[in-house]
């Protein structure tokens, strides 16, 4: 039997993919604290065997009528993101997929009210927010499987829920022991064009609104107290500044691990951070004693 051994909310933010003088130039001469914060993240988890494969809930795939979840044997080339060209270029990628496992998300999701398809096409693109994510935390570790589950852009909170439930019951019936990786922002509002350069730094007090910023702190507040049940009882309230993908990233990941039955506090691997106008932080949530609540026992909604 399968099981979650871990739980991450990472920034995959494209200015930790700088080289670190230009990081200090853009920051007041002080480097951004997400990158120690996944160096750390790799010595403490991901360079052990506790764990086999890794799924990206990837804010940055859009996909409009399904969720899609990769299902290649390898995936490898080189990425330059067509976003930010300047920041992530030219990066040379090769990893192991987990067809098996991809193939079980998909079984799992009819009977979850929801829809999952497994695609292994060569030509499928990737995107920054698993790339630069498996840079840092994958790259030279070539026995672990990665693989990308994208954020139907067409799902409300409820669908994003039951996808995650899906994924949870996959793992379950599965031998794996996966990393949940919710690869995204809090809020997420840019600056305008001729704005933003003056809101490069790391300090929080450059996030959009103080609204957002006020919204994203609750939640931190949350998570690191384990109350995701808040967190999921106001998500209408945190629409309202604008998670980025309608924090897609993390509600399938809530799903798959519980819901509101989940109460693992989270362990701030960084600073809280702003990025031209949006909120940027990696939390981790290590396995509790006992494992990560089932997803098969949360009451599927008639909604």
């Amino acid at each position: 039997m399968g099981e979650v051994v871990g739980v991450g909310l990472i920034a995959h933010v494209p200015t930790i993919m700088l080289p670190k003088e230009i990081r200090m130039e853009l920051n007041e001469g002080k480097d951004s604290t997400l990158v120690d914060g996944l160096e750390r993240l790799r010595k403490d988890y991901f360079e052990n065997d506790d764990y086999d494969t890794v799924v990206v809930l990837d804010s940055h795939w859009a996909t409009t009528v399904e969720f899609v979840v990769t299902s290649h044997e390898r995936r490898h080339g080189t990425f330059t993101s067509e976003e930010l060209p300047r920041s992530v270029n030219s990066l040379p990628f090769d990893y192991k997929g987990d067809p098996e496992l991809a193939k079980l998300m998909g079984e799992q999701a009819e009977k979850n009210g929801t829809w999952i398809t497994p695609i292994d096409d060569e030509h499928l693109p990737v995107m920054y927010a698993t790339i630069n994510l498996w840079d840092y935390l994958g790259k030279g570790l070539p026995e672990k499987r990665w693989l990308s589950v994208s954020i139907c852009q067409t799902a409300t909170d409820e669908d994003f829920l039951r996808a995650g439930r899906a994924i949870g019951e996959a793992i379950a019936k599965s031998d794996r022991r996966v990393i949940l990786l919710a690869s995204g922002a809090l809020s997420h509002t840019f600056y305008k064009l001729r704005e933003l350069r003056k809101h490069e730094m790391a300090d929080p007090a450059h996030i959009f609104s103080d609204a957002a910023r006020e919204a994203d702190c609750e939640r931190l507040d949350w998570f690191t107290e384990g109350n995701h049940a808040k967190v999921l009882e106001t998500m209408p309230a945190f629409h309202k500044v604008r998670p980025e993908a309608m924090f897609g990233h993390w509600l399938i990941t809530a799903g798959a691990i519980g819901e509101d039955k989940c109460t693992v506090p989270g362990v701030m691997y960084s600073e809280y951070e702003n990025s031209i106008g949006t909120a940027q932080v990696h939390v981790w949530f290590p396995k509790p004693e006992g494992g990560f609540p089932a997803a098969k026992d949360v009451v599927l909604s008639r909604d």
